[in-house]
């Protein structure tokens, strides 16, 4: 098994799950237990602000988006971001993305100590074993290494079209049919 850590996970045109369609997701962790990544483009009506001002975190002038990082613990906050810091639950990913679920990078976002680029998002995409692979098999996912600038400074509405555009091809041409030889 070859692991998709730290790839985007691109949804085909033809993906029609709500939960995906039209989606980029960063997959934080991927082995023979099943795959975790978070959504990437899918902001959510709400700002990091508000959130560290239910926290009383201050910070409530923060105007950053937050995402929905997919259909799983949708209550509860991911944070991929750059890895300055120490922070209590951290999961280094690659050299530069992390991804904290501990609310002391919150504190420290709202405090501006945290991390020079971060995305934070409520909730995480998951697949089951083997799940993910089958997927791909069955030409949902499109797959590729992942790109910092992409995931930190890309507005969300282009995120799609940077992401098919690191694949080198135009995805009208792609087909929704499976192909294996």
């Amino acid at each position: 098994m070859t692991s998709l850590r730290n790839q985007f996970l691109i949804a085909m045109p033809s993906m029609k799950d709500p939960n995906f369609e039209g989606t980029v997701s960063y997959i934080c962790d991927h082995n023979e237990h099943g795959a975790m990544g978070i959504v990437i483009n899918r902001p959510l009506d709400m700002k990091l602000g508000e959130i560290l001002a239910q926290l009383n975190f201050g910070g409530e002038n923060i105007d950053s988006l937050i995402y929905a990082g997919g259909p799983v613990q949708m209550e509860r906050g991911f944070v991929l971001h750059t890895p300055q810091g120490e922070w209590q639950s951290s999961l280094t990913i690659s050299e530069g993305i992390c991804l904290t679920t501990s609310k002391d990078v919150l504190e420290a976002l709202a405090e501006s100590q945290g991390p020079d680029e971060s995305l934070v998002a409520l909730g995480y995409a998951g697949w089951g074993a083997g799940q993910l692979e089958q997927e791909i098999a069955e030409n949902c996912w499109l797959t590729c290494p992942a790109d910092e600038g992409i995931l930190f400074r890309t507005p969300h509405d282009k995120k799609f079209d940077a992401a098919i555009a690191l694949l080198g091809f135009d995805p009208s041409q792609l087909s929704d049919k499976a192909g294996h030889a």
